[in-house]
């Protein structure tokens, strides 16, 4: 019995033994191999797109919009009488149309009826002139101008051109100044140089020595002063004591009020009760006795009266308020139109009327006859 129970015991030990063997017990050592640290890769470090700077947007300025201070305009007067008193008096009537229109007006007086001209042609969309007939002929001829009003001298919407010389001298009839030196403003005057060219040469009449004065005023004073014979400018007829002027009177007053002659308190010039209104009366600050050194020798034919007319592309929407305004302020009723285009000094405009591109034909006529070109005016 003793023997089972130890025969049993051994058997449990052998089998615990190969147990243990088996789970790797005994004298066999097992090496675990080392675990690898994991490696992190680098990280990149992020890049930064370079920001943009925020651009300010640009808001452009409106273009300015014609007769708005930033962009006026032009109101060119040609040179017939001194440029200062055109420029002073066309101040206000700049200001007198501001007031009426809400335009702004600039105005200037070039150096010649040529300059005026090509100034027109060349702001075909913004430009006003006052310009004589032969003047608005060939600026229409040359970029298309276009007349809006013509003016009015004491109800006369024509005038003419006045043969001025020394009281004293021996002419008596226009082919008597044959040879003599002849006086004119400027070549691009309807009156002063287009009109007695055209009848000089109808007549066959060779002039002497030319002058060119530079304005009306300074031809009338060429002949007061001597240093010509004849000189030529506008001419409008008198106002009479009793009743009006009329073509076949004479021009000058009669010669028993030349002496009376004066510029009376209100400096208008008088011959007994015989108003002068032709250039004379323009010029009685350098010459208040001109009446009485300087007559009248002949006049022209009617000359269409000189004319506000616009550049070729000039807004038609703006031009009947122009119109309207121009057409309100010159009267003798306006104390600033006195100081302005009114004035003797000035053009001596006292209304304006309405004129038609047809009413320059006559003058076109002249101009081709005498082949009068814009480039070769004067030669």
């Amino acid at each position: 019995m003793k023997f089972k129970k130890l025969f049993l015991l051994l058997g449990l030990l052998v089998v615990a033994a190969m147990v243990l063997s088996a789970c790797g017990g005994g004298n066999t050592a097992t090496t675990e191999e080392p675990m690898e640290e994991p490696t992190e890769e680098p990280m990149e470090e992020p890049t930064e797109e370079p920001m943009e700077e925020p651009t300010e947007e640009v808001v452009e300025e409106p273009a300015p919009m014609l007769g708005d201070a930033d962009y006026p305009i032009k109101v060119l007067f040609v040179p017939s009488v001194e440029a200062q008193t055109i420029v002073d008096g066309g101040a206000v009537m700049a200001a007198a149309l501001n007031a009426a229109t809400g335009y702004t007006f600039e105005v200037s007086v070039p150096t010649s009826y040529a300059a005026t001209i090509e100034e027109m042609c060349a702001s075909p969309d913004d430009t006003i002139g006052f310009i004589p007939a032969l003047g608005y002929v060939l600026a229409n001829q040359l970029c298309g101008v276009q007349p809006g009003l013509a003016a009015e001298r004491f109800g006369w919407n024509v005038y003419w051109t006045g043969f001025y010389v020394a009281r004293d001298s021996e002419y008596q009839t226009l082919a008597d100044l044959a040879g003599a030196t002849w006086a004119y403003p400027d070549a691009g005057s309807t009156s002063g140089y287009l009109y007695p060219a055209s009848i000089f040469a109808d007549m066959g009449i060779e002039m002497g020595e030319t002058v060119e004065a530079g304005n009306h005023n300074n031809a009338a004073l060429a002949v007061y002063n001597g240093q010509a014979d004849v000189g030529t400018a506008f001419f409008s007829p008198p106002l009479l004591p009793e009743g009006t002027w009329a073509m076949g009177d004479s021009p000058d007053v009669p010669d028993d009020v030349v002496e009376s002659c004066a510029v009376n308190d209100e400096g208008r010039l008088f011959c007994g009760d015989y108003r002068v209104l032709d250039v004379r009366a323009s010029v009685t600050t350098d010459a208040p006795d001109i009446v009485q050194k300087v007559r009248i020798l002949d006049i022209s034919k009617e000359i269409p009266n000189d004319t506000m007319s616009f550049s070729p592309d000039f807004p038609e929407e703006m031009k009947q308020a122009i119109l309207d305004a121009v057409t309100a302020f010159i009267t003798l009723d306006n104390p600033d139109c006195l100081e302005s285009i009114c004035a003797e000094e000035f053009y001596n405009w006292t209304a304006v009327g309405p004129i038609a591109d047809e009413n320059f034909d006559g003058v076109r006529i002249l101009v081709a006859q005498q082949g009068i070109t814009l480039e070769g005016l004067g030669e």
